[in-house]
């Protein structure tokens, strides 16, 4: 390679924002990455060369298989290096970037994933788009130095076809969905939820095939509407999923938590990534399980989550990391899964036939020789089997994983990717004050407490807007819809859980902001700010509630609560404009908006707000979160409280009333939580 080449490369790379796990990673490729932005452009268009935009997350797999094959290969990167103007970017800290391009992907391909591989005019536009594409042609895929000498021969000699599929590809990316004329009714709930029904998976739970997703979104949906008469299969929609989902090898056994997904339809053999959104998401359904249903299976879960969540991703003053990667040493799974002979070796000859059948250990395994372990047989069988009570083998069983969690301890563990990002935290947030308050657990509340604390102190900007993302005091970028949103459900549902008023305050301050910064005056809902996306093709639209819920269903939610918590039917204009954007899109692809669907559900019930008032007003909140409610909001206070409107006057010394109200019209208050339980 040139040695101006190198040295360019190499300083390019180290003027990468730093901040990026998954930029630092790729800072050693010999080839010359920009970070998105005017350079890059300005270089393609001085240099008449193509963008090649390449987008990614630390802990992809398969992004760090292409980085191995083809970014660290010296001929692919001289190639890339003369021929192209070669962009970077973390899909993590520039969710407006590459929502725009994964459009493309979907457009050209059908379907979507990472790394992502998009060809781009001077304009931004792009022309071809792909996922991983390996080093040499594989498997029906062409390899990625091929396809860099077509994309580069059409450039240099059919530039009139390239430029009018650019035309036309953007056109199909800057089609906005029109918004409906009325506000969608319970038809439209029930017609989804008969869609859904129809795609479930009977027998494994959740929806199509391989690979299987746990569709947070989609659950969530079924979990609000699982005491509704129309929906009688919701319940168990909902319980099988999350049953199989903690039965398979997509949790972890060991160590708490859930990968990304499982690469098969029975959840057996996970792509080992962890998410916190995953997690976090998860971990509140189990929890929504539970009140359901009362199986301590669900509590467990959910306990186990919460506490993967604390111990492996969680910094020190209070904020969330974003992932654990799915490799260690460059191996996938291998902090995870374990040989039949070292399995048996860890548990002892004791242990091992009862464990070995309770996790499904086997000699041949079922992922590359070794086995992912997970609940292959219930305790009653095992006892039943090995004739010993179903206490016994919940003691063996624990005795086997304190041995097995202290094996995987001498492993080195995945990478984990230290960013903060505002939108996961603000899930997390949620989940930790929902099983706070409902488990009655307050190492819970104080982990919300201290992740509220961090988030606005160290993210929030001068504006009051929140940063996208948080990394070793760094928070450069500003935050999107989705970032704003879900940290001000979060900071409402600490409230909710705490009675402390700053949390809605808080909450209320960024609701606000929703408005102001990313409002439009067609009625859509964006996922980047008016101010904040002058270097972008197209303005993308944040409706999709997959694999979490979306910037748009997030901020109806907002939206809707804080209309019923302040009386202002200013939010509830803003809810209904949300709503009527996405209904075209709830019509055609139900499974594209669970969490829209979960909104638009609650807004259709008998739903109340309860101001809870008085010394014991905490007390009759656990009380009253023993049950799910989703059909009403809690606003408790144990003082007097003037600075949440439905509050304001209602507090009587030294006694505690609750007063059930729906659209702002109260009942007289009740001074037992009995009575104000048969209000309910």
């Amino acid at each position: 390679m040139d040695a101006a080449v190198s040295r360019r490369s190499l300083l390019r790379n180290m003027s990468l924002d730093g901040m990026s796990p998954y930029l630092i990673q790729h800072r050693d490729n010999p080839v010359d990455w920009y970070p998105w932005g005017e350079e890059a452009f300005a270089a393609a268009q001085a240099s008449d060369r193509p963008i090649l935009l390449s987008v990614g997350y630390s802990t992809c797999h398969w992004c760090h298989v292409m980085e191995r094959e083809s970014f660290h290969n010296q001929e692919t990167a001289r190639y890339m290096n003369e021929h192209f103007v070669s962009v970077k970017v973390d899909r993590e800290e520039r969710p407006d970037v590459d929502s725009i391009y994964m459009d493309a992907v979907h457009t050209m391909t059908g379907r979507g994933g990472w790394p992502m591989t998009v060809f781009l005019d001077h304009e931004g536009r792009p022309f071809f788009a792909g996922t991983y594409f390996p080093e040499v042609d594989r498997h029906g895929m062409p390899g990625f130095r091929r396809v860099l000498e077509a994309i580069n021969h059409a450039w240099q000699n059919r530039r009139g076809e390239v430029t009018k599929q650019a035309d036309q590809l953007t056109r199909a990316l800057g089609m906005a969905v029109r918004s409906a004329e009325e506000l969608p009714g319970l038809e439209r709930a029930k017609s989804a939820y008969e869609s859904l029904a129809h795609q479930f998976d009977l027998q494994n739970g959740g929806f199509g095939g391989a690979p299987k997703f746990p569709q947070a979104p989609i659950l969530e949906f079924l979990a609000r509407i699982s005491g509704r008469s129309w929906a009688t299969k919701a319940p168990a929609m909902l319980t099988t999923t999350l049953t199989r989902m903690a039965q398979g090898g997509i949790r972890d056994h060991l160590g708490g938590g859930f990968a990304r997904y499982s690469v098969d339809r029975v959840w057996l053999v996970p792509h080992f990534e962890k998410m916190l959104y995953d997690n976090a998401d998860l971990a509140r359904l189990y929890v929504r399980a539970w009140q359901i249903t009362k199986n301590p299976v669900y509590r467990e879960v959910a306990v186990d989550t919460l506490d993967y969540m604390m111990r492996d991703l969680r910094h020190p003053e209070g904020g969330f990391y974003a992932a654990e990667d799915a490799d260690s040493e460059g191996v996938e799974g291998k902090f995870y899964v374990f040989t039949s002979d070292e399995f048996r070796q860890v548990v002892g000859e004791e242990l091992y036939p009862v464990v070995s059948a309770y996790f499904g250990v086997s000699p041949d395994g079922n992922f590359e020789g070794a086995n992912v372990l997970h609940q292959a047989s219930t305790p009653e069988a095992l006892s039943e089997w090995f004739d010993v009570t179903v206490e016994e083998v919940g003691e063996i069983v624990g005795r086997a994983k304190h041995r097995l969690r202290a094996r995987q301890a001498t492993r080195i563990r995945p990478g984990l990717d230290h960013k903060v990002i505002t939108v996961w935290n603000g899930l997390a947030l949620r989940s930790l004050a929902v099983a706070g308050s409902v488990l009655g657990m307050d190492t819970y509340l104080e982990a919300a407490r201290a992740n509220a604390r961090f988030i606005l102190s160290e993210m929030r900007q001068p504006d009051g807007r929140l940063a996208r993302v948080w990394s070793n005091g760094l928070a450069p970028i500003s935050g999107f819809l989705d970032d704003h949103a879900a940290y001000a459900l979060g900071l409402l549902e600490l409230y909710q859980a705490t009675g402390e008023a700053e949390w809605f305050i808080a909450a209320q301050g960024l609701v606000d902001r929703l408005t102001d910064h990313f409002d439009s005056t067609d009625g859509v809902v964006f996922a980047v700010a008016d101010d904040a996306g002058s270097d972008l093709v197209v303005r993308p639209v944040d409706q999709q509630d997959n694999p979490s819920a979306s910037g748009a269903s997030l901020a109806a939610e907002c939206f809707f609560l804080m209309g019923r918590l302040t009386g202002e039917y200013r939010f509830h204009e803003q809810f209904e404009r949300i709503v009527r954007a996405g209904d075209r899109l709830a019509e055609a692809a139900p499974s594209a908006v669970g969490h829209l669907l979960a909104v638009l559900a609650t807004s259709l019930m008998d739903f109340k707000e309860v101001a809870l008032c008085g010394p014991d007003a905490l007390e009759w909140t656990g009380r009253l979160n023993q049950d799910y409610r989703p059909d009403l909001v809690l606003a408790p206070s144990t003082g007097p409280n003037e600075q949440i409107p439905i509050l304001s006057g209602r507090y009587r010394q030294d006694r505690t009333v609750g007063y059930v109200c729906r659209n702002g019209v109260c009942r007289l208050p009740v001074e037992s939580c009995e009575e104000l339980e048969d209000l309910l």
